[in-house]
């Protein structure tokens, strides 16, 4: 909606896992670097931990592009499942005929899957996300398939990411084989504001933007709000262009922002003014991508026209100060559609 406006190839601040935006602050990079040791090296077991938003999937799907020319994995994104269904999912993935008959059977179907996959000199992964809601059980018949080895490495490479409480689990005296089996940790922190400032500025770039969108001050308000959360960046600043392309605004300042954490936390609010009338351009502002501009403008000429009429109705009837302020309220409100239109036809 808002691309031509800034002058954008795509937009900026999606909350799909794209490793093309990946922006890797020293916490990223260094996670990345473990990850991608961890899987050539044949380290086994491999934590990553970080709070909700932080970008582990996307970390994980740009270690999957860097090291996708010698390795196989098995990507298990619904960690509610049981250990069966897990072992079933990574079949599919993995392409391993599915035997569909015992554990046994199965875990001897992987094996052999496992050594011809040494022989072909490629080597395998399996990738957990959101680990931290994996019962004891299943955690401990995931460390089982560490003992897929040979007597220089480990056949199956095993990763599990997923939020704090993963890690407080793995504490737990029923997991410490596990635990001691884990080769590799890293944690990703939030970043910093000078970090923000630079993740919006990558962004931006990426999604073919030749300038700075957002002022300093607006970049220190999104810090303060993100609390250096990735996902929560990518939240607000995608709210804060859309509304700056509702108002017209080409450069996001603190009080845009404010707004759009107010919209955010608790809806449209109306920031004073004539009753609704910002909210109006809003509102038109996200039909707008969607229609056509002729159809908008059909529609709000519709709008116009009725309110007009209606307020010319009321202007002959009504009687009393209370009611002669309604149709000029009425007037306000169509004249703030009518330069809205202007302004977005002209765009």
């Amino acid at each position: 909606m808002y691309l031509k406006f800034f002058e954008l190839t795509e937009k900026p601040f999606e909350l799909t896992p794209d490793p093309k935006f990946l922006f890797l602050t020293p916490g990223h990079r260094e996670a990345l670097a473990q990850l991608v040791y961890g899987v050539q090296e044949e380290k086994g077991f491999i934590l990553m931990t970080g709070e909700v938003g932080t970008g582990k999937t996307t970390l994980l799907r740009t270690l999957l592009q860097r090291v996708e020319s010698h390795l196989d994995s098995a990507f298990i994104m619904n960690s509610t499942l049981p250990f069966d269904e897990i072992l079933e999912y990574a079949f599919a993935d993995l392409g391993v005929g599915d035997p569909h008959g015992t554990r046994a059977q199965r875990l001897i179907a992987l094996n052999r899957f496992l050594i011809e996959q040494r022989r072909a000199g490629r080597n395998t992964a399996l990738i957990i996300d959101e680990a931290q809601n994996l019962s004891i059980e299943t955690l401990e018949e995931i460390r089982l398939l560490s003992n897929f080895e040979t007597s220089s490495g480990k056949l199956l490479q095993i990763i599990l990411a997923g939020q704090p409480e993963l890690h407080a689990k793995l504490q737990l005296p029923q997991l410490r084989q596990l635990r001691q089996r884990i080769s590799l940790r890293c944690v990703l922190p939030p970043m910093t504001e000078d970090e923000i400032e630079q993740y919006i500025v990558s962004h931006l770039r990426v999604a073919g933007g030749k300038r700075q969108l957002f002022k300093p001050a607006a970049v220190r308000v999104i810090a303060r709000y993100s609390a250096g959360i990735p996902r929560v960046v990518n939240i607000l600043c995608d709210h804060c262009l859309l509304y700056a392309y509702a108002e017209q605004v080409r450069e996001i300042d603190a009080a845009l922002v404010q707004r759009a954490i107010t919209y955010l936390e608790e809806g449209d609010a109306n920031n004073g003014g004539s009753t609704g009338v910002s909210t109006r351009s809003r509102l038109i502002a996200r039909y707008a991508g969607r229609y056509s501009r002729r159809v908008v403008v059909a529609c709000s000429a519709g709008v116009v026209a009725t309110a007009a009429a209606a307020s010319a109705a009321l202007s002959s009837s009504a009687s009393g100060s209370a009611l002669n302020t309604v149709p000029a309220m009425m007037i306000t409100g169509i004249g703030g559609i009518v330069r809205w239109l202007t302004h977005w036809w002209g765009s």
